[in-house]
């Protein structure tokens, strides 16, 4: 069966949430809105992050109010009416009447009559929580209804007096995941090795780079995700060391690497793997020399994502493995420790080597706590990507010119546990022997 989140588990979240709240306090979080494409074309529907956390609604144009210690219900919903013409072209909606038998809230209204309800909700409250900076259209509303009510105060009115982020509590609710969260998470990342694994094995030299994607995303769809998490990123020969290359429409050369940036998006969670391999189906001796030194990288600093560890503690891991490596292959010079300490490392390896993963790919939550980078914990999810590139310019013009124009990067998601880490992108072949049998179609 499919992994899913049970709705108790979404009442068990905006239960949460209420408890962390200030007394006298209102938290408003506003839906994704259709957004178009061009003219009247519109892109494809996603919902925003943090409603869908707090309800699992999939429609536009709603928003949630929590409401602690409203006599009427806390857990509000405003959403769209039914409307049978509207529902002929875009399917059909849930509705305000069906609303607290479906999602579990307390309350629901037509979003039509927010203007005339909300701003009652918000009067007498202390605090409102809100996303600030993320919904710029809907925060010029609600400080419409706060302006409305301080408007009435010499009549007696209460108007809020303070707005306050909600990321400072949601965000950090969303970074530790639920067993249910982890499942979900799982199925996505083992969608991905499929995909991954899909164009390895469909890779040619003569194909273009977005023939390749197309085969990656067909496997994505097939296996039930609906979207990628993120713009796929294929690169091959110089242009992986384009770090957020989207254009992949070049052709793929016999003797270039190709790497691979993509994860698939299952119920609203993403993964984010990044695979670098042969595009003649095996590794030349300078490219694999490179390459393992980047997938030593990879796993050490995976080894390191331990309980109590410090956020940035892996990604120095991985740096001190690459600047070792390149070292020894003589493109770089001088010491280890000079090197690391001045980051001159950073001409080739440019970007750190982790960030959280979950419903965004680079999901919420602090990476510093009180300006300190914080201890990773058990039920957080991130990245381990480090990367090697060498651009063909003015930076690598003095090395050897089997080492210019590679870009190596290797990505793997990863669950802090109570002891070892869990890697849940294991399915992706990595090794330098699994790369080349996969891609021979056989099994190393």
């Amino acid at each position: 069966m499919p992994a899913t989140i049970p709705k108790s588990e979404y009442r068990r979240r905006r239960a949460a949430l209420m408890n962390m709240m200030a007394a006298d306090s209102i938290a408003v979080i506003p839906a994704a809105t259709v957004r178009l494409r061009n003219r009247d074309s519109e892109y494809l529907f996603r919902q925003d992050s943090d409603f869908h956390y707090l309800t699992a609604f999939a429609e536009p144009d709603a928003v949630l109010v929590l409401a602690p210690g409203r006599p009427h219900g806390e857990v509000i919903l405003f959403c769209r009416e039914r409307h049978p013409r509207s529902e002929l072209y875009e399917g059909e909606r849930l509705g305000p009447d069906r609303a607290s038998q479906v999602l579990g809230v307390d309350d629901a209204f037509p979003v039509a009559d927010l203007d005339d309800i909300l701003p009652g909700m918000l009067e007498g409250r202390e605090r409102i929580y809100f996303g600030m900076g993320d919904h710029p259209e809907f925060e010029h509303r609600l400080l419409g209804w706060v302006n409305r009510i301080r408007a009435r105060e010499s009549g007696g009115a209460r108007p809020p007096g303070e707005l306050v982020a909600l990321k400072h509590l949601l965000h950090e609710q969303r970074l530790i995941k639920s067993a249910a969260e982890l499942r979900v998470m799982r199925e996505a990342a083992e969608i991905t090795c499929h995909g991954h694994v899909r164009a390895m094995q469909t890779c040619r030299a003569g194909m273009t780079e977005n023939q390749l994607e197309a085969e990656l995303v067909y496997e994505f769809m097939r296996r039930g995700a609906r979207t990628t998490a993120y713009s796929s990123i294929v690169g091959g020969g110089a242009n992986a060391c384009v770090l957020h290359y989207v254009d992949n429409g070049a052709t793929l050369r016999k003797n270039d690497l190709v790497l691979i940036d993509a994860g698939a998006e299952y119920q609203l969670y993403a993964a984010d793997v990044t695979r670098t391999f042969p595009v003649s189906g095996a590794f030349t001796r300078h490219q694999q020399a490179l390459y393992e030194v980047v997938l030593a990288a990879n796993e050490a600093a995976i080894a390191a994502c331990r309980p109590g560890a410090l956020f940035l503690d892996p990604h120095q891991v991985a740096v001190r493995v690459m600047v070792q490596g390149l070292l020894d292959l003589k493109l770089l010079d001088g010491g280890l420790e000079e090197i690391v300490e001045t980051e001159r490392f950073r001409t080739f390896c440019p970007h750190n080597s982790s960030h959280w993963l979950g419903m965004d790919v680079h999901d919420v939550g602090d990476y510093r706590v009180d300006g300190a980078y914080r201890p990773l914990e058990p039920g957080m999810v991130l990245t381990i990507e480090p990367g090697i590139y060498l651009p063909d310019g003015p930076d690598t013009a003095h090395l050897p010119a089997h080492f210019r124009g590679i870009g190596i990067r290797v990505e793997d998601d990863v669950l802090i546990t109570s002891g070892d880490p869990e890697v849940l992108t294991t399915a992706a072949p990595k090794s330098v022997a699994d790369i080349q049998a996969t891609m021979a179609g056989s099994t190393a």
